[in-house]
C-alpha cells in the first residue's frame, strides 16, 4: 500500500461495560482519536475516533438499552448504556453524518496504533474551523 492509498480497513467490536450495548465499526487499524475538553467528554474522559455512520452498526437489541443526552445545540447526541453508564460512541456535534467511538471501549486485538489529537471543545467554534474533524465522517476514496 503507498503512501496516498486509503487505508485497509478491519472490523473493531466493542461496547459498553456491561456489554448489553455491543457494535461493530469498520474503521483502520490505526486511528485519529480526539481527546476533547468541553464540559461532557472532559468529565466523562471521553476520547473517541470519528466514522462515517454507514461504517457502524449496532447489534440487534442494543437500542433498548440505550438513552440519549443533548445539551446546548442539541447536535451532539451522547449515547450511553441504561444500566451500566458508559457511552461507547455517540453522534458528535463536528460529524452529525458520523459516530463517535469511544478508543476505551473497543475490544483488544484491532486496533494497531491511536494518534492522540486535542480537541479544543471549550472553545468549539473556533477550534472547528480549523482542526479538519470535519472530514473524518466522510468516506475515504483512494487516490
Amino acid at each position: 500500500m503507498s503512501s496516498s492509498a486509503v487505508p485497509e480497513e478491519v472490523v473493531h467490536a466493542g461496547g459498553c461495560h456491561c456489554r448489553r450495548v455491543r457494535w461493530r465499526v469498520e474503521a483502520p487499524a490505526s486511528v485519529v482519536a480526539w481527546v476533547c475538553n468541553c464540559s461532557d467528554c472532559s468529565m466523562r474522559g471521553n476520547t473517541h475516533f470519528v466514522v462515517p455512520g454507514a461504517k457502524f452498526k449496532l447489534q440487534a437489541g442494543a437500542e433498548e438499552f440505550i438513552t440519549t443526552y443533548t445539551f446546548g445545540t442539541h447536535t451532539a447526541r451522547h449515547t450511553f448504556c441504561k444500566v451500566c453508564g458508559i457511552t461507547s460512541f455517540y453522534t458528535p456535534r463536528s460529524n452529525p453524518g458520523g459516530v463517535a467511538v469511544t478508543v476505551a471501549c473497543v475490544d483488544p486485538g484491532t486496533l494497531e496504533h491511536v494518534e492522540y489529537r486535542k480537541a479544543d471543545g471549550k472553545n468549539w467554534e473556533e477550534w472547528f474551523e480549523r482542526s479538519e474533524i470535519a472530514g473524518f465522517s466522510q468516506a475515504k476514496a483512494p487516490e
